[in-house]
């Protein structure tokens, strides 16, 4: 028999339902519905007549219980009470971002200004310097203080320094009264040039202590001398690393080469003819790793490899520059290392298709519109080409030539000398690895000239670079810092006009330190502020991750300093607000966007009012974002000091320690102070000299009076609380806009279950300076007076435990056991229990808020044969039904990749290359179609195996142990629908069908699931919820792909450039970018140099370099 009921024929169904319990059948006739011909059981109308009276009684409960112990009814009442005297004050972003911006520019100017009193100092000091060559002179070696021989006499050089830990140095040990010097291993300590710099520098120190003494947020000074010394302050002690080695070289970092040089383009032209193989080529590649290395995000480059014909080495940027971010030098770099030397080479096309590159790109006002240069790197050149730079350089000479000859030969020497000195060059020889790094470095003394004769200052700013001492520390997005650099010059009448860079001074700024001048609660709950450079990448914000886990290791991310802002703020398609910020501009704008929390698990909804400014004197510009509904408006309350004060003194009260309710970084005797004891002596008036933020301290004493009642509320539950029928109740705790928590134990400490919520090791349960607690977002996105359950953690023996949070901010953490006893309760008294045992019923309680969380309490605990996967399948269709599904993604993930070639580099366009990936894309399709055709769905595992051919294979051989590389995901978040109270359906599992009914627990985020445990469905997998990389390819269509991926590769996007630009002078000669006659004034070099006609050459050997370090390479990052 079957029956017929039509979708305008609910009763009919509810008449069938009564039917069959009365009857107690368990096989329940066919039903033909207007969606087809189902089969099933009485289980399935079981929805509109019991499942939501269970829900309802175990909502019941379960609101009862968390109600009595958080005490929300009451914070409630004491906020109602208070809200007559409360006053609305509405928040304008745009003067808020302004005044921000203001008190940013303040503070860094004064940074600026400690670097000018270091740039004057050392320029005085040089001025009244005469050279000595005989000179002998003790200093304080950073590597060898406090270093004694097997006699205990400290060893030369290695004089006793003291060193204390410094809290406002991450409590390394330092010395905050003098400075100490470090050497890389490749520089003699004892060298005349590095005597008389370190004697001359001495002058610094008083100047770093008077700085630090102004300006106690100051944290490292240092000046980087050109003949390769650094002078940091405080002085530390220098560790070598795990090769006994010294590997930095100040001249080597970015804030030494922006200071020293303007931006630059330059094309790179590497001789890869069969003269070139073996030990040639490798230092030729080296050569050019070390090039790319000078280089940063305000230049351009490319690079030429000829033989009998010449060829970029990335097809796809063929004609054009591209810029020298980390992700496009990276790639330079792989690509360098598969560079084979065979055939005859012929300079000349090369040199002309680079004089046409840089030629066009100047023409056409693109590239940094400054330096221009080629760097030539050959065994030789048979001919001079004088007709070619005759054509395309000269006689304005807007491009200079820097040569490096490779190879102890000096038979084609003179014409490569020749090349460099007549077109504004430096010529050097480079025979062995040792020689590569001093010698490259020359063409940057070169470039710096015209500024240095000029006199110019300029200040620059770095990009974003990392603390890593920091990292156990702080926030992700808080370990960033920048660096505010200036160059120093020789003053000296006798050597202006040879423009004598002495070196670059500079000083270190926390990024932190900036952002605690946009405190959090003026920004609401879901608020933030974040900086971007002038190249649109993010120097700040919440939602960088610069640091990834490989093992139990957290390491950087290879492109942490280069991530645009497109790449965080990802809703902003058009890229409005970021062209806005480049420009400098002043405004607002607003965008609906998709906000991932609790590590991407989760995603709110909001309406974000975007508000911008530049910060005036630097490259960077500021955001202020204020979500709607929660930024828009602060309440202030009117509390006297006396009542507010009184309260802020109950024990179970504390403060956001990160927030600055009171500066106490500046008086060292304030720095032991927690800001909640700093408040308190601020209002008492023991500290009269504190400065607080009145306005957040009131926040505070208001917030402290109306929650104030809480503590005796929780006490007396807690005294009067039954083991018997309410044990598993843990905590109560509450949280405030202003910062303020409290919170009440009702079991000894020793029981809790998650001992690290609402600790420092939980830094997503507690106020931070990033961001608001992760139950406190949460919450503010629910209903009020509904209930937000969360799993926060499991203790040692693996039993979770539930967090439970309201709108108020209030909540509760109990244990699950206790949960389960107050269901099977309600169940009971609503008559559950016969239903289930009568149909084999399995009972679920879920989440619904977009993570797979299931408490599983089914019916009959001793049967282990329940058929669990297909009770998750039957979850899925819930999500299916409850929740919308939206695709999330990240462009800050790192992918595995696996290791199938002996290096990663393969050029873009290889067709050879194309090929094999598309036969491994066929194998790896077929094995997955044949599993799709037993499954019916993608298994998980073998979707991460399919090949791209976005981006290479493999790490560099070098890098061949690194499993992660950059790259863009794409992942799954259902996010629940609340206008769905109930669903049902049915699963089809081949000779069975499953049934499901979910209904939804009042004034929570949970869900109660009922399904069979008949019907066997194991054959089918979960709904995916991992990540998948994103691809940039059409598997079908290899031409189409590499013009997609080459595309992507070629686009630039918006960026501003650098205000100066010191590219000429007319006091350089025109023979020579070395000098007039080919020598440098003493002092300014480390190593001696003969003395040579028109142009200067450093002969092979000439360098004594201690060469202990391994080259490395690391995968570009994909992604747009």
């Amino acid at each position: 028999m079957s029956w017929y009921i039509s979708e305008e024929q609910p009763c009919l169904l509810l008449h069938c339902l009564s039917v069959c319990l009365e009857s107690g059948d368990k096989t329940f006739p066919l039903l033909k519905s207007g969606f087809g011909l189902y089969s099933g059981r009485c289980f399935l109308l079981l929805a509109f007549f019991r499942v939501k009276s269970w829900a309802d009684a175990f909502g019941g409960e379960l609101y009862s219980i968390v109600t009595k112990y958080s005490g929300s009814l009451l914070l409630q009442k004491k906020y109602k009470d208070v809200e007559p005297t409360l006053k609305i004050k509405e928040v304008d972003g745009l003067e808020l971002v302004k005044k921000f911006s203001e008190q940013m520019e303040s503070m860094l100017r004064r940074k600026v200004e400690a670097v000018e009193r270091l740039v004057e100092a050392a320029e005085d000091a040089d001025l009244n310097h005469e050279y000595n060559s005989s000179l002998e002179f003790d200093y304080y070696n950073s590597l060898l203080i406090n270093d004694k021989d097997e006699n205990d006499n400290y060893v030369e050089l290695g004089d006793e320094f003291i060193l204390e830990p410094n809290e406002h140095f991450n409590n390394l040990l330092v010395n905050t009264t003098y400075s100490d010097i470090q050497l890389p291993t490749n520089v003699y300590n004892k060298d005349p040039a590095i005597l008389n710099g370190v004697y001359m520098s001495e002058a610094l120190n008083p100047i770093f202590v008077d700085n630090f003494e102004r300006d106690p947020t100051l944290t490292w000074q240092y000046f980087g001398s050109s003949t390769g010394f650094f002078r940091l302050y405080p002085g530390i002690k220098w560790l070598p690393d795990e090769n006994g080695v010294i590997s930095f070289d100040c001249r080597n970092r970015g804030w030494y080469i922006q200071a020293a040089t303007s931006p630059k383009d330059i094309v790179i032209i590497v001789d890869v003819s069969g003269s070139m193989k073996g030990l040639r080529m490798t230092i030729a590649k080296h050569t050019i790793v070390t090039i790319l290395d000078t280089l940063g995000e305000n230049d351009f480059v490319n690079i030429i490899a000829y033989n009998d014909y010449v060829h970029f080495i990335e097809p796809c940027f063929k004609g054009i520059l591209v810029q020298a971010d980390r992700d496009n030098r990276e790639h330079f770099k792989q690509l360098v290392d598969e560079l084979q030397a065979k055939g005859v080479g012929t300079v000349s096309k090369a040199l002309t298709e680079s004089f046409k590159i840089l030629r066009e790109f100047r023409e056409a006002g693109q590239g940094g519109l400054c330096n221009q240069a080629i760097m030539l790197i050959t065994d030789g050149a048979v001919e001079d080409y004088e007709a070619v730079f005759e054509k395309y350089n000269w006689p304005d000479r807007r491009v200079r030539v820097f040569t490096y000859l490779i190879g102890r030969e000096v038979t084609f020497a003179p014409n490569v000398k020749w090349i460099a000195c007549n077109n504004k060059g430096y010529y050097t020889q480079i025979s062995t690895l040792a020689d590569v790094q001093e010698n490259v470095m020359e063409y940057l003394h070169v470039l710096s000239r015209p500024m240095v004769i000029n006199h110019d200052h300029d200040i620059i700013w770095t990009e974003a670079y990392m603390d890593s001492a920091l990292f156990a520390s702080q926030a992700q997005s808080l370990l960033l810092m920048t660096t505010v650099a200036m160059p120093v010059f020789s003053k000296k009448n006798e050597t202006r006009s040879h423009g004598i860079l002495l070196g670059v001074v500079g000083s270190d700024v926390p990024l932190r330190e900036l952002l605690k001048l946009a405190p959090r609660y003026k920004l609401g709950v879901h608020g933030y502020a974040f900086l971007n450079t002038n190249n649109g990448y993010i120097l700040s914000h919440p939602d960088l991750r610069p640091l990834y886990k490989e093992g139990k290791k957290l390491k950087p991310k290879p492109n942490y300093n280069s991530v645009d802002l497109s790449e965080v703020e990802w809703e902003d398609q058009d890229e409005i607000l970021r062209s806005a910020m480049i420009n400098g501009e002043t405004g607002y704008l607003s965008m609906d966007v998709k906000v991932p929390v609790d590590k991407g698990k989760r995603v709110l909804f909001l309406t974000n009012d975007y508000f911008f400014t530049d910060i005036s004197g630097t490259p960077f510009s500021l955001g202020v974002v204020l979500s709607r509904g929660h930024g828009e408006y602060i309440l202030l309350g009117n509390t006297s000091v006396e009542e507010g004060l009184h309260d802020l003194l109950q024990p179970d009260l504390s403060l956001a320690n990160e927030w600055i309710y009171c500066i106490t970084d500046i008086d060292p005797d304030h720095r032991k102070l927690s800001q909640l004891e700093a408040v308190i002596r601020f209002l008492t008036g023991e500290e009269p000299d504190l400065e607080c933020d009145e306005e957040l301290v009131q926040e505070v004493l208001f917030d402290a009076v109306v929650t104030a009642p809480m503590e005796a509320y929780w006490t007396t539950l807690a005294l009067n609380m039954s083991l018997d029928t309410e044990a598993g109740v843990e905590m109560a705790f509450l949280g405030t806009r202003a910062g303020l928590m409290r919170s009440a134990l009702y079991v000894g400490s020793e029981k809790i279950s998650n001992k690290k919520f609402l600790t420092q090791k939980d830094k997503e349960s507690i106020f931070t300076m990033d961001h608001f607690p992760l139950w406190y977002r949460r919450a503010a996105e629910h209903p009020p007076g509904s209930f937000i359950y969360s799993i926060v953690s499991e203790d040692d023996s693996g039993n979770p435990s539930l967090s439970t949070e309201q709108k108020e901010t209030v909540g509760v953490q109990i244990k699950l056991d206790l949960l389960q006893r107050k269901f099977w309760m309600a169940m009971q008294q609503v008559g559950a229990s016969a239903i289930m045992q009568r149909h084999s019923l399995m009972l679920f309680i879920s989440k619904v808020d977009a993570v797979l969380h299931h408490i599983q309490w089914h019916f009959n605990e001793a049967d282990v044969s329940v058929p669990w996967v297909g009770a998750l399948l039957a979850f899925d269709c819930v999500l299916v039904v409850f929740c919308c599904r939206v695709t999330m993604y990240d462009y800050q993930a790192m992918c595995k990749v696996p290791y199938h070639h002996h290096s990663g580099a393969q050029p873009l366009l290889s067709p050879i290359y194309a090929f094999v990936a598309a036969v491994k894309w066929l194998i790896s399709d077929f094995l997955i179609w044949e599993s799709y055709n037993k499954c019916g769905t993608f298994p998980a595992p073998l979707c991460h195996s399919r090949v791209s051919l976005s981006r290479p294979l493999a790490a560099h051989k070098h890098k061949k142990h690194d499993m992660l590389q950059p790259c863009d995901t794409e992942y799954p978040v259902f996010v629940y629908e609340p206008a769905i109270k109930e669903t049902n359906g049915l699963i089809n599992c081949g000779d069975c069908q499953k049934m499901f009914v979910a209904q939804q627990i009042i004034s929570s985020n949970l869900l109660l699931l009922v399904t069979d445990t008949v019907c066997d469905c194991s054959i089918f997998p979960p709904v995916p919820m991992d990540a998948k990389e994103v691809k940039y390819i059409l598997p079908c269509n290899l031409a189409h792909n590499a013009s997609v991926k080459c595309e992507r590769m070629r686009s630039q996007k918006l960026r501003r450039r650098p205000d100066s630009c010191h590219a000429f002078h007319p006091e350089v000669s025109r023979d020579s970018g070395a000098g007039r006659d080919g020598t440098r004034p003493e002092g300014t070099r480390a190593v001696p140099v003969p003395r040579m006609h028109k142009c200067l050459f450093l002969q092979p050997g000439m360098v004594p370099v201690l060469l202990a370090a391994a080259c490395t390479a690391l995968n570009p990052r994909g992604g747009s």
